[in-house]
């Protein structure tokens, strides 16, 4: 049952006190007075008043150690209710955190920003709490919230299903009937091993002596469960109105496959049920379009255990769209100045040297031959511009010659880990549109823009300039062993990169720790069907790189000096951005990009000829086309064609035989009736020339 009321303020449950030993609360007749007796010493504790500023501007008096839910409670007990966290001077904190000097609040309800945070993160410690209470052993690893929810990863010898979910809810909704009070306390580092070790948590003890000295250890305890954690949390578990547990997965421990494989369940929380009855709604349907279950349906890629995780194997269908977006772009970069260049898939270490990827993404390279036997390093390319780079170099160039744009199609190579691959969105080996602008410092902001252009013109043909978000990546200076050090330079890039972005009139997000280590870029960034941000599209400016590969030009004057350059890709690795594309529009591509455009149909197997003569005419004038002449019924046949998302699917029987016709149903029109063989041909070819989208 839910903890006496002498708990309601910032202090561990009866029994165990962080610093060692026990005490016993005593509540005074005045409730904002607590005497505690700890160790037989009593202290009392005068208040002073401090000043609130609340989010709209009213300026508000407590006595000092108030809590935002006291707050809360002074502006009405409804509004309190609905609160689920708190900002305390830009901070967010729990609503029992003790405010002990003039500080700005935001009080936060569920759907305010960072308090859904807090609320699942609490729903994630009840489900914890849960796997502790039925399956004994179970060993805790880590639980945060995520955009979507939260989830817990657990070293356990029982297999999860979900199969299993039923009872695990059951038990939580024990737990939240229980409304166990959720009390923050902190041990020294010894203490805090100690505990872990007594609670037989194995993970948390690695955690906690990775923690650098001096860091403030905290755990939050609820009934007859402790946590590590850094919160915050709500004020007690019964504050958690609506919760489902959704997916069991695997997951490695830290995300190396080199640590243990654990037990991960992913779960959502709301705070009402209405709401989670929507999101469980939504959540069908884009189990329905996601690309990694309906790409696999319609044929456009399979993977196989035989060939390796992340390696994809693209069917025809996938490999036609890939196709059809590759000649679209580069024919498109041609147009715009592009030179196309053609480089290794492999170099020697020093080349990665140089550039300093050996240095900052080594890790993440695939590197061939033994180091200690005095083999020649080679490794996989995670990228074409040092490729380029040496292209430019091999000749001396005036500032008459720039800019330099060189593009290239480049099977690329990353050793991502297994926990973090999904489908086609992220793999360990991919193909990029990529290029280098090689400019003068002059010509650096017209050159930003053109690229600018450039991707505002695939993405508007594509269908997806609506579905992205901008982001302005920054480098992090306190963390400059990720970065080429230069704070100069890296603030006058930035700078650069800021005042361009500004000039455009583009709505972005700054984001430190998010740049290149060797400089500033904008990412592209889009959202799968489940909410999962990645990168589709990324330009950056690289202060730093023409200078390690000694990348020169002569100037007007004579003198030799370094350039920028420009790192881009005009439409994102085709892998992601077909991935993209299937979730977007749910296997039903446009028709320029449809990997089957028309679909040939015969009523009867008199029809056939008939229905090849139609293939073929149809295929002369570059339409993408099958033919069904199999023994089955047309219902059959049609609704088959029509589950593969074919555009147009022709019908031929005695009539349009006789009238050199076809009988044609739109996938977006519906049944629109027989028309002349050839002027269905000119339709085609409009679709594809003004690439249509529907």
């Amino acid at each position: 049952m839910r903890q006496s009321g002498w708990n309601r303020g910032n202090y561990p449950a009866p029994g165990y006190y962080p610093g060692g030993g026990f005490f016993k609360p005593k509540i005074c007749k005045n409730p904002r007075r607590v005497i505690v007796n700890f160790m037989a010493s009593e202290t009392l504790k005068e208040q002073k008043m401090i000043k609130i500023a609340l989010k709209d501007g009213s300026v508000k008096e407590f006595e000092a150690g108030v809590r935002p839910i006291d707050v809360a409670n002074s502006i009405s007990e409804g509004f309190a209710r609905q609160c689920v966290a708190a900002e305390i001077n830009g901070r967010v904190a729990g609503l029992t955190e003790e405010i002990t000097a003039d500080s700005e609040l935001n009080l936060l309800k569920f759907g305010d920003k960072g308090g859904a945070d807090v609320y699942r993160h609490t729903a994630s410690h009840i489900m914890a709490n849960a796997i502790k209470r039925l399956y004994k052993g179970a060993q805790l690893a880590i639980g945060p919230s995520i955009e979507t929810g939260f989830y817990y990863d657990f070293d356990i010898e029982n297999t999860f299903s979900e199969a299993d979910f039923e009872k695990i809810e059951a038990e939580m909704n024990k737990i939240i009937k229980e409304d166990n009070e959720i009390v923050r306390f902190v041990l020294p580092r010894n203490e805090a091993i100690a505990l872990m070790k007594e609670l037989d948590e194995p993970y948390k003890v690695e955690l906690i002596e990775e923690l650098p000295e001096g860091e403030e250890i905290s755990f939050y305890k609820q009934g007859d469960f402790t946590d590590l954690c850094a919160g915050p949390h709500l004020p007690s578990t019964g504050r958690v109105k609506s919760f489902k547990l959704m997916q069991v997965a695997g997951a490695y421990w830290r995300g190396s496959e080199k640590n243990k494989m654990l037990q991960r369940i992913y779960g959502t929380a709301f705070d009402n049920k209405k709401e989670l009855k929507k999101y469980v709604v939504a959540l069908e349907e884009a189990i329905k379009r996601d690309h990694n279950k309906l790409g696999r349906e319609l044929e456009f890629f399979t993977t196989s255990d035989v060939i390796g995780q992340g390696l994809p194997l693209l069917m025809p269908k996938g490999a036609k769209v890939i196709q059809i977006l590759q000649r679209f772009v580069e024919d498109e970069e041609e147009r715009r100045g592009y030179q196309l260049t053609k480089t290794p898939f492999m170099a020697k270490s020093d080349l990665y040297k140089m550039s300093g990827h050996w240095d900052h993404y080594r890790e993440g390279m695939f590197v061939m031959g033994n180091e200690e036997a005095g083999d020649e390093l080679l490794a996989l390319r995670p990228m074409t511009c040092p490729f380029q780079f040496m292209i430019y170099n091999a000749g001396l160039k005036s500032y008459r010659d720039l800019p330099v744009r060189y593009n290239e199609t480049s099977p690329l190579f990353r050793n991502e880990a297994s926990g973090e691959m999904h489908g086609l969105i992220r793999i360990r080996q991919f193909t990029l549109a990529e290029g280098h602008i090689i400019c003068t410092p002059e010509q650096l902001e017209q050159e930003f823009l053109d690229v600018i252009d450039l991707l505002n013109y695939t993405m508007e043909v594509l269908g997806i300039q609506d579905d992205v978000k901008y982001r302005f990546s920054k480098w992090d200076p306190a963390n400059t062993e990720k970065y080429i050090n230069n704070p100069n330079a890296w603030e006058e890039s930035q700078n650069k990169m800021r005042k361009i972005l500004d000039k455009i009139d583009i709505d972005y997000v700054e984001a430190d720790g998010e740049a290149a280590f060797y400089g500033p870029k904008l990412d592209i960034q889009f959202k799968n069907v489940f909410g999962k941000e990645d990168t589709l599209i990324t330009v950056q400016i690289d202060f730093a790189l023409p200078k390690r590969f000694d990348m020169q030009y002569i100037d007007s004057n004579g003198e030799k000096q370094y350039p920028y350059v420009i790192h881009r890709s005009s439409i994102g690795c085709y892998e992601r951005t077909l991935a993209l594309l299937i979730e977007k529009y749910a296997g039903s591509m446009p028709v320029w990009l449809a990997p089957i455009q028309a679909k040939v149909l015969s009523i009867a197997e008199a029809h056939s000829d008939y229905t090849y003569e139609v293939k073929e005419a149809l295929e002369a004038a570059g339409v993408r086309v099958e033919a069904d002449i199999r023994n089955e019924k047309l219902g059959y046949k049609i609704r088959e064609a029509r589950n593969q998302r074919v555009p147009y699917i022709l019908v031929v029987g005695d009539k349009e035989i006789a009238d050199r016709a076809v009988a044609v149903r739109s996938r977006k029109d519906g049944d629109i009736g027989a028309i002349a063989l050839d002027d269905f041909i000119a339709m085609v070819k409009k679709d594809n020339d003004e690439r249509v989208i529907w």
